[in-house]
Order: structure tokens, then C-alpha cells, then sequence
């Protein structure tokens, strides 16, 4: 039995009259022997109430076919080749978040799959199947609610019909929404069906938590990730369909419900429906802004040009003056951080400015802060809205986030940080340097840096001994620079690191070394030494070692050594000498804490 919304109900037979007369419009209906008499409520015109037949714009305006989908053109134009050369998978998965169009395309697939007219990417919407599948009463179409059929038993019921054939469709195509929900017994029952469906079904899955899918399911399936609509986009379509409504609105009226969306456009048109009842057909800025609860930028300029003024007591009168009308205090911090990227923007490109649809408030505001200010304010402004639920109260962080941005804008005017001056807003972080360690020189290195604290060292080569038939004359070489270039690893490079040159002659190089590291001069070693240093220096070496220790200077080890040690040093006096930090010892009695990390 149908219902019209009226009163229904059976007040007579066939041979009697109704009992009483109602003002209306009245539908009789036979029922067997009883009449069904149902009176239609009338306005003051004598029409119908237009609220038995309105539909809300998310069904009105669902699309029909591709072409009038909003964004998604990854998609539509995978499937619309798909269709005209006929490659069809047998399963699809549409992923995203909600509102975003999958039903929507999977239904316009479906449409695709079973026009009468042919298999198309543009079915021809006038055809029975057509209809009847924008309709939702098409007989090969079914829609399955995964959410309300978790059960396997359920799930292996609506499998068992797989095998039939469609009843009037080209195809029978199974479209399981949001299908995250199944069981694991109701996953595994779907894979064999899922993987080697008969011919003439089609699977249409859609989900907006796709890791929620076992990869033996996504495995299956031809999978495509639908995106976020911009602002943009769905301002667009909201303009397009107020046109065919006959609707007025301000395009930044359109602009705050777009972004209020959040990428859906389903949720754009249901706040599009609760917009037009609360303004009452014109849609403004004003009116939608007090609908939403959000603030525009023109509410947060005036915060932010006292920020770039430095004038604190307008600051919080301004921040008052917006806490009056109840906003979402993270939704302003969230917009001051849009405007903020805004003008970080218009001032990056400069010249290329008259590219960007700006506003001059936005350019004023370019002018008036400091790009360094922008990115500070920018960066006190994300950790403010990241602790705005801690706050005692939402008024109390935002105002304090303010403060913050306040105290901490660096005053460019006086340098030097005295007693009342206001504390730099990135203090330098006192952290000690590791202790100097050598490490092991890989095979092909640069030379070794010489340490900036003093002039490198080269030795002093002495004539060989005499003992050695020392006429030949003696040969400078920077023992250190040499050891760099030598094409050799392991224990043959860590002898020479360790070792200091006393002569050479052009031939034989003596050397010495500690008693520390005598476990690794071997036989093997030296015979490797050699003959790296033949290699380098084109002639044939001779490696001897005296007696005595390191008498003949530092060796490239040590070199190196000291030279961590002397640059940790001047960076330990630089940092003592920063003005920040001396002003952080005066005001606070800070002092600095040299650590030594640990190896992990």
C-alpha cells in the first residue's frame, strides 16, 4: 500500500459512502473489498505541498554519466578507455574519502555495462535499463551494504546467486559499499568468486578505508584511489547548480561552504541545503559565515596587522571583539595560518605577483610583515592550535598564542639584548660537540684538511744516517698529504696514519712510531706500506723504522686529532661569546652544560 503523506486509512466499502468529508485532495484505492481512501494536504493555493516532491540537491544532482562527474579525471579516463575498447576487469575497487563520487561512478559504470544501446562510456540515460538504474529498481543491480551484512552466512547467500544468469541486463553487477566492514570469514568466501567470477558479472567494490582490505581482496581487484575535490572545484559546481535553481549567492559565500566541505561534495550540497533554509534563498557571505561558525580572512586581518604593528593592546581588544560571536578558536588560528601562507607566497614570487587572484587587504598585509615575521608567526601558530585542547579554555590558548607570537617577534631595533628587552624567539641550543675520534681513512680520500689554528706541519726531513752511507740528498715530504693518497685500506693505512717520518732521501723513508701501536708493524704491513708509497710516488720505497718513539713530529692521526680538538674549542668560545647566550646567563643565571654523547 503507498503512502502520500496525507491521512490513509479504510473509512468505506464499496457500497457505502465515507464516513466523513475532509478538505483535500482524495485518492481512492481498491484493496479487495475495501476502498482506501487517502486525503493529500493542499497549501493555500490549492497545490500540493511542494514538500512531498522535493529532493534534496546530493540526490537531485548525483551524476548520470561521466561527463558530469567533478574531478576525478585519473579515473573517469582509465574506465572511459576501458569501456569504448571493451577491456573490462571483472572487479573494481573505488577508494577515498566520503563524497567523493564512488557510488556515484560505480552506478554510471553499471549503467554503462547494461545500455540497451551497447556497451559505451556514454549511455544513452533514456533507455529502460538506463532509467531503471538511476531509478535504484534495476533488477541486475545489486546493492549490498557491507555494514549490515557482516555475516558469512549472509555473504555466502548473496554468492550463491552468482552463478544465474542477469534476468534482463548484459551483465549482473554486484556493487558492495563501504566493504572494509566484511568479516575475514565473509572476505574469504568472497576470493574464489572474487578472483574467477562467470562471465557475465561484474564486481563493484567501494571503500573509504582501503587498509582495512586483506591484500588477497585488493589483489583482485583493478583499484582506483579517488582524490579530494579542491575548494575550487566544488565552488564551481555549487555555482553551476544554484544557476539551475535559480538561486542568488556570493561567491564567497560559496567559497566558505566549499572549504567547510573538506574535499566532499556531498557534504557541500547538505550544508548547500541547510545554507539555503537559513538564509532563505539568497545565500551571503555574512549569514553563511554565522551558519558555519567559521571566520573569514577579513576577521583575522585585523589580528594579524597588530601583530605586524607590535600593538598589543589592539591585539587583544581585537581578539575579544572576534571571541563575541563564539567561533571555533582552532579554526582561526587555522585561518590566520592561510592568510600567513598567503602572503609568504605574494612575497616569494614578486614580480610574477599579478598572477595571483589576491586580495589588497592580502597585499597590505605582504607589505607590513617581514618575512621572517611571516615565518614565525606561521610557526607559533601551527604549535598553538596543536595545544589549543590543553588550554584551560579555547578564548584563553588563542590568546595566549597571540601573546606568544607577540613576545617573541625580534626587536630589530636594538641588537643588544639588555634586562627588559624581549627574549630572541630561537635561542641558540647549547649542544658539545662529540669528542674528537680518528676514524678509519676509506680508500680514496681528498687530503686531509690542516687545522685552521695553526700552519700545517711539514717535516723537517733529515739527511739519512750515515750509517745508512748517507750522501744522498735529502727530500721534503709532507708525510700527512702523502698518507691521504695512498690507495690502500685496512691495517697497511692505519700503520701509516700512525707513524711520523724522521728522513727520506728520495728513496728510503724512515719512519717511527709508539710503542702503543707496534702490534701493527708486520712484515706483511710494511711489504704493503712499500709498496702504496712506490705506487704514489712513482719510485721504488724503502720503509724503515727507528728507534725512540715519535721524535720526528705529529703523525697524520694525531694531526687530526688536534685538529677536532682546536675547532671545538672556537666553536665552545664563539657560543660563550653569543650575545643570546650571555644575555640568557645575566637574566636567567643559565649556564652551559658541556655533554658528551654516547655511541649508541
Amino acid at each position: 500500500m503507498p503512502s502520500y503523506g496525507g491521512h490513509v486509512g479504510p473509512l468505506a466499502t464499496k457500497d457505502r459512502e465515507p464516513r466523513q468529508a475532509r478538505k483535500g485532495a482524495a485518492v481512492t484505492v481498491t484493496a479487495g473489498a475495501e476502498v482506501w481512501l487517502a486525503w493529500l494536504p493542499l497549501d493555500s493555493s490549492g497545490d500540493l505541498y511542494s514538500s512531498m516532491s522535493y529532493q534534496v540537491l546530493a540526490r537531485k544532482w548525483r551524476p548520470r554519466d561521466f561527463g558530469q562527474m567533478v574531478g576525478q579525471g585519473h579515473v573517469l579516463r582509465a574506465l572511459v578507455n576501458a569501456l569504448d575498447s571493451q577491456r573490462l576487469h571483472h572487479a573494481y575497487l573505488f577508494t577515498g574519502t566520503r563524497g567523493v563520487g564512488k557510488t556515484s561512478i560505480a552506478r554510471v559504470l553499471a549503467k554503462a555495462l547494461n545500455c540497451e544501446k551497447g556497451i559505451s562510456s556514454t549511455p544513452c540515460g533514456v533507455c529502460s535499463a538506463c532509467l531503471e538504474v538511476d531509478e535504484g529498481r534495476y533488477v541486475d543491480l545489486i546493492e549490498v551494504d557491507a555494514a549490515s551484512r557482516t555475516k558469512v552466512d549472509e555473504t555466502r547467500e548473496l554468492l550463491d546467486n552468482v552463478q544465474y544468469a542477469p534476468a534482463r541486463g548484459r551483465f549482473k553487477v554486484y556493487l558492495i559499499d563501504e566493504v572494509h566492514m566484511f568479516s575475514n570469514h565473509s572476505f574469504n568466501a568472497l576470493l574464489k568468486t572474487l578472483e574467477e567470477p562467470p562471465p557475465h558479472v561484474k564486481f563493484l567494490l567501494a571503500t573509504t578505508d582501503p587498509k582495512r582490505l586483506p591484500i588477497t581482496i585488493l589483489s583482485r581487484c583493478l583499484q582506483f584511489n579517488l582524490k579530494r575535490l579542491s575548494p575550487d572545484q566544488i565552488a564551481d559546481q555549487l555555482q553551476r547548480i544554484l544557476a539551475a535553481e535559480n538561486i542568488a549567492a556570493e561567491s564567497g559565500a560559496l567559497a566558505l561552504i566549499a572549504t567547510a566541505a573538506d574535499g566532499s561534495m556531498r557534504d557541500s550540497l547538505s550544508l548547500l541545503d541547510q545554507a539555503i533554509a537559513f538564509t532563505g534563498g539568497a545565500l551571503n557571505v555574512h549569514d553563511v559565515a554565522g551558519m558555519l561558525g567559521t571566520v573569514g580572512t577579513e576577521q583575522v586581518l585585523p589580528l594579524l596587522s597588530a601583530l605586524a604593528a607590535g600593538d598589543g593592546r589592539s591585539l587583544i581588544l581585537k581578539a575579544r571583539e572576534l571571541a563575541e560571536f563564539a567561533p571555533d578558536f582552532a579554526q582561526v588560528l587555522g585561518e590566520m595560518l592561510s592568510v600567513l601562507r598567503r602572503v609568504a607566497v605574494f612575497q616569494t614570487l614578486a614580480d610574477e605577483v599579478a598572477e595571483l587572484d589576491e586580495r589588497d587587504l592580502v597585499r597590505t598585509l605582504a607589505a607590513q610583515i617581514s618575512p621572517e615575521d611571516c615565518q614565525l608567526f606561521y610557526q607559533l601558530g601551527l604549535l598553538g592550535r596543536r595545544d589549543l585542547p590543553l588550554a584551560p579554555e579555547p578564548q584563553i590558548g588563542f590568546e595566549m598564542a597571540l601573546l606568544r607570537m607577540l613576545a617573541f617577534k625580534p626587536d630589530v631595533a636594538s641588537p643588544t639584548v639588555g634586562v627588559s628587552a624581549r627574549i630572541p624567539a630561537s635561542p641558540p641550543v647549547v649542544v658539545a660537540a662529540p669528542p674528537a675520534v680518528v676514524p678509519s681513512i676509506p680508500t680514496r680520500v681528498t687530503p686531509l684538511t690542516p687545522d685552521l689554528s695553526r700552519p700545517v706541519v711539514v717535516a723537517e726531513v733529515v739527511p739519512p744516517s750515515s750509517a745508512r752511507g748517507g750522501g744522498s740528498a735529502a727530500v721534503a715530504l709532507d708525510w700527512a698529504e702523502t698518507v691521504a693518497r695512498l690507495e690502500t685500506t685496512g691495517l697497511v693505512r692505519e700503520l701509516a696514519r700512525h707513524c711520523a717520518i724522521r728522513s727520506f732521501d728520495g728513496r728510503v723513508i724512515e719512519l717511527a712510531m709508539t710503542t702503543l701501536y707496534e702490534n701493527l708493524r708486520s712484515e706483511r704491513q710494511v711489504r704493503g706500506l712499500e709498496a702504496a708509497l712506490t705506487q704514489v710516488l712513482q719510485t721504488e720505497i724503502v720503509v724503515r723504522f727507528g728507534e725512540g718513539g715519535t721524535s720526528a713530529g705529529p703523525t697524520p692521526a694525531q694531526q687530526l686529532s688536534e685538529a677536532e680538538a682546536a675547532r671545538q674549542a672556537a666553536a665552545e668560545r664563539q657560543m660563550e661569546r653569543d650575545p643570546h647566550v650571555q644575555s640568557l646567563r645575566q637574566q636567567f643565571g643559565a649556564t652551559i652544560e658541556r655533554v658528551t654523547p654516547k655511541d649508541p
